[in-house]
């Protein structure tokens, strides 16, 4: 059994929606992938112990899911950096990391996206459909961007993003 990225961006929806009812079909939906890959996504993170099932049931472990996050996500799933593209701002570039982080001459990480608004660096996105899906979900956007930051960012600002992701962590549920 190997991970993909679309568990991450599953788990992530999971703690976006913080308990929230929800299902198979539902989710598909909202994260641009069909029901049986929503299905698939979360076999896999229960059998990685990301995720517990109570009853009917699926959500994140939330202790298992931080530390894969903030110690293992940046190895499994490297970005995958471009030239300069028209798109969807990520990392420091987008919220919350925005606030923090000054703008310099370098150009912004951006998700590749013909209807962003903003010019700079390709940076892959985690899944294919996570830039629709996080338009959609400004919390889902957060956390990706939150995630990106700990995939592709400096040092200074992994720590940022971590110490955002374990604020968020704490208020889960």
């Amino acid at each position: 059994m190997n991970l993909k990225p679309q568990d991450v961006l599953f788990l992530l929806k999971l703690l976006a929606l913080d308990k929230e009812p929800w299902s198979f079909n539902k989710l598909a939906v909202e994260l641009g992938m069909s029901p049986s890959e929503v299905h698939a996504a979360a076999k896999r993170t229960l059998a990685a112990r990301l995720a517990v099932k109570e009853g009917d049931n699926i959500w994140p472990n939330i202790r298992n899911l931080e530390e894969f996050l903030l110690h293992g996500v940046q190895y499994v799933f490297v970005p995958e950096r471009g030239g300069i593209n028209r798109g969807i701002p990520t990392a420091y570039a987008a919220a919350p990391m925005d606030a923090w982080f000054v703008a310099d001459e370098e150009p912004p990480p951006v998700w590749p996206d013909p209807k962003g608004d903003v010019r700079g660096e390709s940076f892959s996105p985690l899944y294919k459909s996570a830039p629709k899906a996080a338009q959609n979900d400004p919390k889902l956007y957060q956390l990706l961007a939150l995630v990106d930051a700990i995939r592709g960012g400096r040092a200074r600002e992994r720590d940022m993003a971590a110490k955002e992701l374990k604020k968020r962590f704490a208020h889960y549920g």
